[in-house]
């Protein structure tokens, strides 16, 4: 399955299964074949992928810092940061303009 987030002020974001899945667990959301982050939900969606990439980040610098530890990092090796890049700015489009983001629509 595809995910394609779309908003009426920004061009849509698509993402594979595992991807959108992520995004939206981070933000709170069940992973579903349609769904809404409405203008009023957005501002805590964007806090809560900034919290994660910190979280994330974080977890990768230790693990660089002593790699003899295991410390587990979710996903594959591209950064959190990257992989939410294109969403966290649909969400900040779409908050300035006024309008919801949906997906499976």
């Amino acid at each position: 399955m595809i995910y394609k987030f779309k908003s009426q002020a920004a061009a849509e974001v698509i993402m594979l299964q595992a991807n959108g899945e992520q995004m939206l667990s981070i933000i709170g959301k069940e992973p579903s074949v349609q769904g809404i982050v409405t203008v009023d939900q957005i501002p805590a969606a964007i806090a809560a992928l900034d919290a994660a990439i910190e979280v994330h980040e974080a977890a990768v610098a230790k693990r660089r810092e002593h790699p003899e530890l295991v410390v587990e990092v979710e996903g594959d090796s591209v950064r959190l940061r990257d992989r939410a890049a294109p969403f966290i700015d649909l969400l900040k489009t779409s908050a300035q303009a006024g309008k919801d983001v949906v997906w499976g629509v």
